[in-house]
């Protein structure tokens, strides 16, 4: 499995790299096109220039090419001196070998034989995957994480002269961090716990980058592979869990309803009447259920007969003088 897991980095890996070298090549590629038109601009501007000096001023032929001579000599001080950069590039330039200033974006000018363009960064931010192989959690645990971040250059100046690749030590800085991330938790903080992760994570590579001027803006863990051995215990684990919630939740709501019937019982002691209103709301709830048998204690049916509750004395009484209007005793 070990293997396994080490084929499937190497060949991510790999197909990163592939993918980026397209677009390395193809960016190359623009560059050169845009110095060779820019060059062939200006070698075409300067010699029109002279050619419409040349014939508007009644030189000889000698001086005609005096003239070409000295557009010539322009041109190539203005291809040599004069750059220009685009909106996301910073430019080192060098003074005899000495850090002089940060050039860009737009044009800038180079003293000839005294400065030298070091380096050209781009301030974008970029994304960066990384991930760590067979790597122990603090329990003890191999796991194989994949996460990106998203990262910048804020300081052109240290991230040329203070780092010789920034580009190679960025992806080998977070690789570091991560697997000491991961020695550092537990498999279970590792699952439940990912944006702590991430942040730890953010840190110790922030902790490392910020001395040659980038920094991480955020980090993602995007897979995390157990061994099979473990994914079995692992869901055995969070179904128990998942069971003991729901009996804990079962045991709070027995709680909360005793707690209610203990205030129902205290407000029934103080007050019988309330007792016999609620013992005939049960009665007219299980009449409403259209049962045909009803059993009712004693007590409520000594109290039906000496009171008229539900208004049966009176009907009796309306029944009785129907059947003797003239109240003549039998």
């Amino acid at each position: 499995m070990i293997s396994n897991l080490k084929g499937n980095g190497e060949a991510k890996a790999h197909t990163a790299t592939t993918r980026l070298k397209p677009v390395a090549k193809k960016a190359v590629r623009r560059r050169k096109i845009d110095y060779t038109l820019a060059l062939m601009r200006l070698f075409f501007l300067v010699i029109v220039m002279a050619g419409i000096f040349a014939l508007t001023a009644e030189f000889e032929e000698e001086d005609f090419w005096v003239a070409l001579s000295i557009g010539f000599i322009i041109t190539l001080i203005l291809i040599f001196c004069l750059r220009k950069a685009y909106e996301w590039e910073r430019v080192i330039v060098l003074r005899l070998g000495k850090f002089h200033k940060v050039k860009g974006p737009g044009l800038y000018f180079l003293v000839p034989l005294i400065d030298h363009v070091y380096k050209t960064l781009d301030i974008r931010i970029r994304v960066l995957d990384f991930y760590a192989q067979e790597t122990l959690t603090g329990d003890s645990v191999p796991v194989n994480v994949d996460a990106f971040c998203f990262w910048l250059v804020w300081d052109p100046q240290k991230a040329a002269l203070e780092v010789e690749d920034y580009r190679e030590a960025v992806p080998l800085a977070a690789k570091a961090a991560l697997r000491n991330i991961i020695s550092k938790n537990n498999l279970t903080t590792f699952l439940a716990r990912g944006d702590l992760i991430e942040k730890q994570i953010q840190e110790e590579v922030e902790r490392q980058t910020t001395e040659w001027g980038i920094t991480v803006q955020y980090v993602e863990i995007t897979d995390i592979q157990v061994p099979k051995e473990l994914q079995d215990s692992l869901s055995r684990v969070a179904q128990a869990e998942r069971e003991k919630e729901g009996r804990t939740l079962l045991a709070e709501a027995e709680i909360a309803i005793a707690k209610k019937l203990e205030e129902a019982i205290a407000i029934y002691a103080k007050d019988e009447g309330a007792l016999k209103l609620r013992i005939l709301s049960i009665l007219n709830e299980g009449l409403k259920t259209g049962n045909s048998m009803m059993l009712v204690p004693n007590s409520i049916t000594d109290e039906l007969k000496t009171r008229d509750i539900f208004g049966l004395q009176a009907l009796n009484e309306i029944k009785k003088s129907k059947e003797n209007p003239e109240g003549v005793d039998e």
